[in-house]
């Protein structure tokens, strides 16, 4: 009597116990399919049992009604290999269900064969250990329970097998009650233990996920670094001819002499200026200083200068920046970082363009805490779930929310993290947390 046990999948659950959708359905296709071939072993393997008790062993079993039960379990099988070709999703219940029938025709042939005393009872606790793997926690227990009961039926109940050149009084009470301790036990710790290492596989299988999806990440932030810095090497020589002539056309007599004209010149120089220094900035974030040194700077002038430097460069309407109680620190002053909160400012100001911005620096056990708040209408649900990847932007333009992402991974490399929320009294705030030790220098 052989029971439809195979290695299975563990369906995954979800953090709050409900099976999620597609997924899910496709795995409990796929272990219905699993248990129809294996009922089918079962079928064969009892066939073959029952004949070689009967006509090897000699031993009187009633083959009809045994081989009856069988055919039932067939017929079963054939209508759930036709419930398993319809496109309708699979549930726990059933999957329940099957097992069920599976536990009571094994139930059935060994009420024929002896009851508890038949050798093959303990083929329920593989019926436990599929029901573990396959079902979810309050299946798996009822399973638990419906085989006990069942045992302890077969300890009462059954046609008794006798057995050839054996003899000798049935078993006693505390024998029976030793031997349904030893299943009940045996069927627990099962379950336990197979539900744990279930639920170690999935959280591996999420880490690995996790991990997967990094790899992705910091893949497509190196194609991006690799265009930005080709585009910033072609974009060197064009930018560096316009400084020129702009240069040239400062001086010359008819543009000197119209005021409105020197105006706009001079706009203009200020602009090439400022991106011959993202180009710049490009290039060392790539690894190509150019012959220029990491500059060493203070914690307090490395954040006034980075407010001053975007508060003049961006059509701010009012931007408040307090650094109260913010320790100053030996600070390097690095690229990335710099770009990092610009990133951040930036957003802020494009989502409350006419609204104030506020900026606070603190810090707190060695760790630097920047909040960025706005004015603006806040983060959806959407965005607030998927904060940080790429193409995830309210800006409906193509190439969206890289700005963020590229901040996001940024703060993870130098061992921090960025975090959104809306506020309570509205707009948003984007708060930044990197440890002092990844940006102080060795001194």
């Amino acid at each position: 009597m052989i029971s439809p046990l195979a290695a299975l999948p563990a369906e995954p659950v979800s953090p709050t116990g409900d099976v999620a959708l597609a997924p899910e359905r496709l795995a409990h296709s796929n272990n219905l399919l699993q248990l129809i071939q294996m009922r089918w072993l079962a079928v064969a393997g009892q066939l073959f049992t029952i004949l070689i008790v009967e006509f090897v062993l000699g031993m009187s079993l009633p083959v009809i009604e045994m081989v009856t039960l069988l055919a039932v379990l067939a017929v079963f099988n054939i209508a759930s290999w036709l419930r398993q070709r319809l496109a309708l999703p699979v549930s726990n219940g059933e999957l329940f269900a099957g097992l069920l029938v599976d536990v009571g025709v094994l139930t059935c042939q060994l009420y024929y064969s002896g009851g508890s005393a038949n050798p093959f009872i303990y083929l329920y606790l593989l019926q436990v250990a599929v029901g573990s793997v396959l079902l979810r926690p309050i299946y798996t227990w009822a399973m638990v329970l419906v085989t006990s009961l069942c045992f302890v039926a077969l300890t009462q109940w059954h046609r008794p097998l006798a057995f050839p050149d054996v003899g000798g009084p049935a078993p006693s009470a505390h024998y029976v009650g030793g031997l349904l301790a030893c299943f009940l036990i045996n069927a627990s710790l099962l379950v336990i233990f197979i539900g744990r290492i279930g639920r170690n596989l999935r959280q591996r299988d999420a880490r690995l996920a996790d991990l997967r999806q990094r790899a992705a990440e910091e893949e497509h932030i190196v194609r991006m670094g690799l265009l930005a810095s080709g585009a910033a090497h072609e974009l060197g020589t064009p930018l560096a001819t316009l400084s020129v002539i702009l240069g040239d056309w400062a001086r010359m007599t008819p543009f000197a002499a119209e005021p409105e004209l020197r105006e706009e010149i001079e706009q203009m120089q200020v602009q090439v200026s400022r991106c011959k220094s993202i180009v710049t900035g490009i290039l060392q974030s790539a690894g190509e200083t150019r012959g220029e040194a990491p500059e060493e700077t203070t914690l307090h002038d490395f954040l006034d200068e980075l407010v001053e430097e975007w508060r003049q460069t961006r059509p701010v309407k009012e931007l408040i920046f307090d650094r109260h109680n913010l320790p100053d620190v030996p600070f390097i002053a690095d690229t990335a970082l710099r770009q990092m909160i610009d990133n951040v400012l930036d957003n802020a100001l494009e989502a409350a363009p006419q609204g104030l911005l506020r900026v606070q620096a603190s810090c707190e056990d060695d760790t630097l805490t920047l909040r960025v708040q706005d004015q603006g209408p806040g983060f959806t649900p959407q965005m607030l779930q998927r904060f940080g990847k790429p193409y995830e932007s309210s800006k409906g333009r193509p190439g969206g929310g890289l700005g963020l992402f590229l901040s996001v991974n940024v703060a993870r490399t130098l061992g921090g993290r960025i975090e959104a929320h809306n506020r309570p009294g509205g707009g948003a705030e984007v708060v930044i947390t990197l440890p002092l030790a990844s940006l102080m220098t060795s001194k």
